[in-house]
């Protein structure tokens, strides 16, 4: 094998890596942002659960005969 051959070798594997490189950026960054979308619904839903919580116990208190004996 001579030297071009194994110089053209080496440059066509280095492009194929950059190629893949790009390709596995692209691939991080998409990723990256749903984890952003999904931390962010999870943290809506979980202010949303609370504030669900929040208004269940002040009607469980409204209910009539409900004492703090009862609830615990």
């Amino acid at each position: 094998m001579s030297s071009p051959d194994l110089i053209d070798q080496i440059a066509e594997r280095v492009e194929r890596l950059l190629v893949r490189h790009e390709e596995l950026q692209r691939t991080n960054d998409l990723l990256a942002e749903q984890v952003q979308a999904l931390t962010h619904e999870r943290d809506s839903l979980k202010s949303r659960l609370s504030a669900a919580r929040a208004r269940v116990d002040a009607l469980i208190d409204r209910l009539p005969g409900t004492t703090e004996q009862e609830q615990a």
